[in-house]
Formats: C-alpha cells, sequence, structure tokens
C-alpha cells in the first residue's frame, strides 16, 4: 500500500539556482509580488537596495510607501550574511538581533534582471526585478516554475510601484 501526497513539499523540496554572483546581485531591485506579510503590511513602492561590504557581508535598505505612492516612506536596515558559500543563493537576513530569516534566491534572470526570493519551509515569496514593472509574459513564466516548486501562487499580491 502506498500512500500519495500531493501539493505537500518537504522545506528540503525548495530549490535554490545554481549560483549568484553576489557582485551583480547588488544593487536595487523593485518588488513586483509578495506573499502578504505582517511587517509590510500596507506598504506600496516597495524596494530594496543590496550592497556589499569588505566582509561579505550584505547591506540591506527595504523602503515603502505606506498605503499610497505618496504615503510616509517607511525604511528597515538589515545585514545579510551568505549561508551557502557553494551558491550564494542562502542568505540569512537579520534586521532585529537575534532575529533572522531565510532568503533563499530560488529563480533569477540570465542576466539579473529579475529574481525570486523564497522561504525553505514556503512561508515567504519576492518576486523582485530591476525595473518597476515587469512583462506579464515573463511574469506569468515566473509563476510557472514557482508553482513548481510548491508555492501556492494565488496567494500572491502585486505590489503597486510608481510609474517609471
Amino acid at each position: 500500500m502506498t500512500c500519495t501526497s500531493y501539493g505537500r513539499h518537504q522545506a528540503s523540496d525548495v530549490r535554490v539556482v545554481p549560483y549568484v554572483n553576489l557582485n551583480k546581485y547588488a544593487g536595487t531591485w523593485y518588488e513586483i509580488a509578495r506573499y502578504p506579510n505582517h511587517f509590510q503590511k500596507g506598504c506600496v513602492a516597495s524596494t530594496a537596495l543590496y550592497t556589499l561590504r569588505d566582509d561579505g557581508k550584505i547591506d540591506v535598505l527595504n523602503q515603502c510607501r505606506k498605503n499610497t505612492l505618496e504615503g510616509e516612506l517607511l525604511s528597515a536596515k538589515g545585514t545579510a550574511k551568505n549561508v551557502d558559500k557553494k551558491t550564494n543563493a542562502k542568505l540569512k537576513v537579520t534586521f532585529f538581533w537575534p532575529f533572522s530569516g531565510h532568503y533563499w534566491i530560488i529563480d533569477l534572470g540570465e542576466r539579473y534582471e529579475y529574481s525570486v526570493v523564497g522561504h525553505p519551509e514556503r512561508k515567504y515569496l519576492w518576486i523582485l526585478s530591476r525595473t518597476p514593472e515587469m512583462d506579464d509574459d515573463l511574469y506569468n513564466q515566473i509563476l510557472v516554475r514557482i508553482k513548481q516548486q510548491g508555492y501556492d501562487v494565488t496567494k500572491l499580491m502585486k505590489t503597486l510601484q510608481a510609474e517609471p
């Protein structure tokens, strides 16, 4: 007798990209979509700026506007540490010590034009782009790959961004 569980995945099933060049990854990213979460409640026009440090860590500056594109600018500064030197695709990000979170790069454009950041237990998910907008065809292709990794794409909410 066998038992099959459809739609259920173990944390080990989440796959990261084979390799990330952190120098290319550094810079500004615009949030295209995300899973809802308490720490970004009401955020629109969300961006992330990653800056490599001499000690190998990465400075993180997340910013968003509160509720509207003209809303109050909110910022959170943190530090990311590479925890997988083979791939550079698994980071631990700390905003409030001693609490840290998983930042796994599970999809990445060949030219680093987009990135998908996930969590080993699929609690969080972000689709990021180097520009405030993403082509619908590319977005839909990314959704297919995310779904193949066991993420529930129906939970994604698109992020309002200012016109480029």
